[in-house]
């Protein structure tokens, strides 16, 4: 079966140093970029973290540091790895709630830019787990009929995850080969950030959806304690999340300062020395 595709779709997977996306880093990248005309084009990278892999996390994806102690940073590969991505929407298994976040995280530390919000984002997993709850391992056997060798193994996995979406829209008569279809399948809830720490509200509001500030609105809470911003500023919350935040608070500021100016200005206007002469010079010529 070929997907029905306007523009390329990556598969893509990570392995890491962990699973905290604010403080981990990615050892490995794998990309299974599929054109609209079926062609598959497939690249890995592994990457230096340059922060230590936990001896754990190792023993699980098989990456050691010694593997990836002369290969280069994220911020290295940053332009390559966004190229590659280039015009495509993102397709991973638990990649809306880990993989996007993490590698959104990667190319804000880089300080490039890699723009998501044009891009269709598909969950295998959003949908086994709608359909089927299991494992990747357990969906891939479950869909294909077929044992999934070397799981944990970044492009084993990618492969693994372009065949259970084939095998999925077969199965399923209301997934459809449609790429929208699938996106607004694979999506949980209206997050406005990956972490789903900011998420929208029925009206379309940025709300918090986390600590004691929970169902309010961010324009509301930074309204009410700016402090509130400066604080998650300075605290380990996810990158991106904070590029979120970031205009609203400053929107809000640039408000402030304007209503500061333009009071400043009508009371420079009300003492304005020849205004009061002119009043003055207006009050004594009624009397007379």
């Amino acid at each position: 079966m070929q997907l029905k595709l306007t523009k390329p779709l990556a598969f893509f997977d990570l392995e890491t140093t962990g699973i905290n996306v604010s403080k981990d880093r990615i050892v490995e990248l794998s990309v299974l970029k599929v054109m609209p005309d079926g062609t598959e084009i497939s690249k890995t990278w592994r990457i230096n973290p340059t922060i230590p892999i936990p001896e754990k996390v190792s023993k699980i994806h098989g990456i050691y540091e010694k593997d990836i102690i002369d290969k280069p940073t994220f911020k290295d590969l940053a332009e390559e790895i966004s190229d590659f991505f280039e015009d495509s929407d993102l397709v991973g298994y638990n990649s809306n709630k880990f993989d996007v976040p993490m590698l959104i995280e990667e190319f804000l530390r880089a300080d490039y830019n890699f723009e998501v919000k044009q891009r269709r984002l598909i969950d295998g997993q959003v949908i086994f787990f709608k359909k089927e709850p299991r494992t990747l391992s357990a969906a891939y056997e479950f869909y294909c009929g077929k044992k999934l060798e070397n799981a944990h193994s970044a492009e084993a996995d990618v492969f693994a995850t372009y065949e259970v979406l084939k095998a999925q829209i077969e199965r399923y008569d209301d997934l459809k080969n449609d790429v929208d279809q699938l996106s607004k399948f694979s999506s949980q809830t209206r997050n406005a950030d990956f972490a789903g720490m900011i998420i929208f509200n029925e009206d379309g509001k940025e709300t918090f959806n986390f600590g004691k500030y929970k169902g309010k609105t961010v324009e509301e809470v930074f309204q009410k304690e700016p402090g509130y911003y400066k604080w998650i500023e300075k605290a380990e919350f996810p990158l991106y999340t904070k590029k979120v935040l970031k205009p609203i608070y400053e929107e809000i500021i640039k408000k402030r300062k304007q209503e500061a100016a333009k009071r400043k200005e009508e009371e420079n206007r009300e003492l304005n020395p020849e205004e009061i002469k002119m009043k003055l010079a207006q009050k004594f010529k009624l009397k007379d």
